[in-house]
């Protein structure tokens, strides 16, 4: 099948994949600081008018830009798909992510600063998912068929570290100390504002033996204007011709509803903790970064996991363990067992997106790679307001949080069974 055709490239070493996986660990930074942990909460505690509009605010620039990604990943990805190179493309948003977020550091305590800030993150997100539209696209041009999965493991745990280990930086040398490092003046936030650039060169320093290690497409030699339009009409051809890649289009349509549920127990899983067991600021810290380590050694182990059983069934094990951890937390009530069962969570959170992009990787046509991955970015982000949303909604008309995380499980189940219809397609 043309689904499942590999391009009969020579793979590259050892050097070059390392390298690859590294950019996991230099962009991981971005959502660990940025739009996760610290930046976020400053815009929304110092610089916004008050706490509840600037989550308000903030949510909104994140949607528009993920909306931007969905829209912009397809279209890129086949214009890339027509030009050869994924490395240039790669490059371009990593400086534009770097520049966005180092224009964060502007951003002071006040309310005139809302729009400053709200719109370089938000171009700076953009920027950050669309540079791994491209950066994901290379993994099967890279990686012996047979061991896709486990790259694609080590990458995303590798991520995890990175990030991790630049947020305790940022906690550590900036943000915690009672004097302020390097001259900062805390009464207008530079500690805090400076992680933005950490965050920034960390990207930049980080990234640099991705761009000088991991070798690239050949260029097809065609001007940018007949790039484009061949790209565009591929694309146009591949939604004509929908029939033709139908497992895709179900594996895309199962990733988009389970990877809701994922980032639906991501983003209100400290929420939960916080309402329901009475978890302090401390303790939320420490289980986040506990979900973290977890799920970054989940990701590398079950790379082997992977390649050994193939990423459908590791997707449908890790979904099915998460379905079943979650639906233990509805029914627990003390910290304890919360903590019992909550950290496994993570074990299997980092293998079910690890799994997604080695099963993209897999069946995407070598000669679609890239444009496959912008409706992977596509399946990730169209609809990632909706579980929030039905969690928020369930969670108010139900007055309760459990009844709100039970429609977590709703997606997982839904997914799953979608799944089922896709071919395991392994190496």
């Amino acid at each position: 099948m043309e689904d499942v055709e590999d391009d009969g490239a020579p793979k590259a070493g050892r050097t070059a994949l390392y390298a690859w996986c590294f950019y996991d660990w230099a962009n991981s930074a971005f959502p660990a600081v940025v739009t996760t942990f610290v930046f976020a909460a400053y815009f929304t505690k110092a610089v916004a008018a008050d706490p509840v509009i600037g989550t308000s605010q903030w949510a909104y620039a994140m949607s528009l830009s993920a909306l931007a990604v969905a829209v912009a990943g397809p279209i890129l990805g086949a214009i890339a798909d027509s030009a050869g190179p994924r490395k240039p493309w790669v490059l371009a948003f990593t400086i534009l992510c770097v520049a966005a977020t180092a224009m964060l550091w502007f951003t002071r305590p006040e309310a005139t600063d809302v729009l400053w800030a709200l719109v370089f993150a938000a171009i700076a997100n953009f920027a950050f998912e669309t540079a791994v539209v491209f950066y994901n696209a290379m993994l099967p041009t890279l990686a012996p068929r047979e061991m896709i999965g486990r790259w694609s493991g080590w990458g995303w745990g590798l991520g995890y570290v990175g990030g991790l280990v630049c947020l305790a930086l940022a906690l550590v040398v900036l943000v915690q100390p009672e004097t302020a490092p390097f001259g900062l003046d805390k009464d207008t936030a530079e500690p805090v504002r400076a992680t933005a650039l950490l965050v920034a060169g960390w990207l930049a320093v980080f990234s640099v033996p991705f761009f000088l290690f991991t070798p690239d497409t050949p260029g097809a030699g065609l001007s940018i204007a007949e790039a484009v339009r061949r790209g565009v009409t591929t694309l146009i051809g591949t939604f004509r011709q929908i029939r033709e890649h139908r497992q895709i289009a179900v594996f895309l349509v199962a990733r988009m509803i389970y990877t809701d549920g994922l980032n639906t127990l991501f983003s209100v899983g400290g929420i939960y903790a916080a309402v329901t067991f009475g978890m302090d600021f401390t303790e939320l810290l420490i289980f986040g970064i506990a979900m973290n380590v977890t799920a970054g050694i989940g990701a590398f182990a079950f790379g082997w996991i992977d390649d050994w059983i193939g990423a459908k069934r590791t997707i449908l094990i890790s979904v099915s363990a998460l379905t079943v951890l979650g639906a233990m937390l509805l029914v627990v009530e003390t910290k304890t067992l919360f903590w019992v069962f909550a950290m496994p969570l993570g074990l299997f959170f980092g293998p079910a997106q690890s799994a997604s992009r080695s099963l993209m990787a897999r069946m995407a046509p070598p000669r679609l790679t890239t444009e496959m991955f912008g409706l992977y970015a596509l399946s990730g982000k169209a609809t990632a307001f909706v579980g929030p949303a039905v969690f928020g909604w369930v969670t108010a008309i139900a007055a309760s949080q459990r009844a709100g995380l039970a429609t977590i499980l709703v997606f997982f189940v839904v997914g799953m069974a979608l799944l089922l219809f896709v071919r395991d397609v392994r190496a």
